[in-house]
């Protein structure tokens, strides 16, 4: 088991921690099809070595903190295409296994005082895992107990890794959130939790942002809390309204990249380039973001502008 510690230690050197960028997009780029209601998910069984090269790429352009591949992985989902449980859990913890890899193979080619980057075990909102948009709204019409029941053993799994961060991210509503707020006390790894938004002022379910967060105000195991998924001409703003809801947690922010994501036939408009997104992060920290990098459709690319410019 790793030291637990890392994560808190870097936040206390209060200098800006780099994350990678979309997973997906990365993965599309090197030829991988991805449409099956695993995502990403699915090449932790048929495809293992695509994810350690594309933690890779994100290591190379310069990241400080790769996220895995367990976004839209479950035990539900692992099942339903003929996996056991055990087999399931299996790979959800092969998702942490293979940063690793990929770290220790980008350190191998550097020099030996080189800080070694660290890995968030990604937790995506019961939405991704219904494969149809509805992370994107929030609006699930469910209880807080299915809530309970789809997140309480995924992330007891990954608490019990190597991973150095359990990232919870895209959550689009309080609803969703309370129920984390309460998971979250249990685990022994440190926490962020970022929710996906619509705008300046809202999550995806319409809580005021300052609703949302001020869940977290003195939570022991939460130390970041933020926004990701979400257009980033949104960020300056709702930095602002997080640190002051917030004052006593460090603030995340990885958004899209300004294209538009259709649902309903899974595609993309518009475009921002690397060097928009790179200048704009430069912003995020002036506005009091310490934790950055991008999500959907920012790349490798997109993640070197950031290193630059910072």
């Amino acid at each position: 088991m790793q030291n637990k510690t890392a994560f808190i230690n870097r936040l206390r050197d209060k200098t800006p921690l780099l994350l990678d960028g979309g997973l997906s997009n990365q993965l599309e780029d090197q030829g991988i099809d991805l449409n099956n209601a695993l995502w990403c998910a699915a090449l932790l069984k048929n495809n293992p070595d695509a994810i350690i090269d594309a933690h890779g790429y994100y290591l190379d352009a310069g990241a400080d903190c790769i996220i895995t591949a367990s976004y839209q992985a479950s035990e539900q989902g692992f099942m339903g295409t003929g996996l056991t449980a055990e087999q399931a859990n299996a790979l959800i913890c092969q998702s942490v296994k293979l940063a690793e890899t990929a770290v220790e193979q980008y350190l191998a080619d550097k020099a030996a005082d080189c800080t070694r980057p660290l890995i968030a075990a990604s937790i995506g909102p019961f939405g991704a895992c219904q494969a149809d948009g509805s992370e994107y709204h929030g609006n699930y019409n469910v209880s807080d107990e299915t809530l309970r029941e789809f997140h309480q053993d995924r992330l007891k799994l990954l608490d019990s890794t190597n991973a150095d961060i359990l990232a919870c991210e895209t959550i689009p509503s309080r609803q969703e959130a309370r129920v984390l707020h309460d998971l979250l006390l249990d685990v022994n790894t440190p926490a962020w939790l970022c929710f996906s938004c619509k705008d300046g002022q809202h999550a995806n379910d319409g809580t005021p942002i300052e609703d949302c967060v001020s869940l977290f105000v003195n939570h022991p195991k939460v130390a970041a809390i933020g926004v990701n998924c979400t257009g980033p001409q949104y960020m300056n703003e709702l930095i602002k309204r997080i640190k002051k809801a917030v004052p006593d947690k460090a603030v995340v922010v990885y958004p899209n990249s300004g294209e538009q994501y259709h649902a309903e036939d899974k595609t993309w408009s518009g475009t921002s380039t690397p060097q928009a997104c790179g200048s704009a992060s430069a912003t995020w920290v002036e506005a009091g973001a310490i934790i950055i990098g991008g999500c959907c459709r920012m790349g490798p690319e997109h993640i070197r502008a950031m290193k630059d410019l910072l």
